[in-house]
């Protein structure tokens, strides 16, 4: 099975510039997550989207990377049924003339970012 959740905004402290480090800004998350359904035993996408949400605007990033690579943790800890996750987090109003975003995905265990292409 596969679960989306596509364009939640938060507002949160996500940058490095001391205008980015006072004022929440919008990002948009979206999550891609592949799982072993088994009857009984689901994933709550709420559950999901809040976990998303709370932990963007508690943890205050510098870096989109950071908020990525940390939200990846966040969601294969807490939820142990999800196989392979991809993430994107956007800051639609960073630049005027386009949008601005960081993703990832990986396997439980597999990191992508070690995967050879070829």
């Amino acid at each position: 099975m596969r679960i989306e959740i596509h364009s939640l905004q938060i507002d949160a402290v996500i940058g490095i510039l001391p205008k980015e480090r006072e004022t929440p800004q919008r990002i948009v998350a979206d999550l891609w997550a592949e799982y072993r359904y088994e009857a009984g035993a689901y994933l709550d996408y709420a559950a999901m989207a809040e976990t998303i949400r709370y932990h963007l605007v508690r943890e205050k990033f510098g870096l989109l990377e950071e908020a990525l690579l940390s939200l990846k943790e966040r969601i294969f800890e807490e939820y142990p049924l999800v196989e392979k996750l991809e993430l994107r987090l956007e800051k639609p109003d960073i630049l005027e003339r386009c949008r601005v975003a960081v993703s990832g995905h990986w396997g439980r265990g597999i990191d992508s970012s070690k995967i050879d292409p070829d």
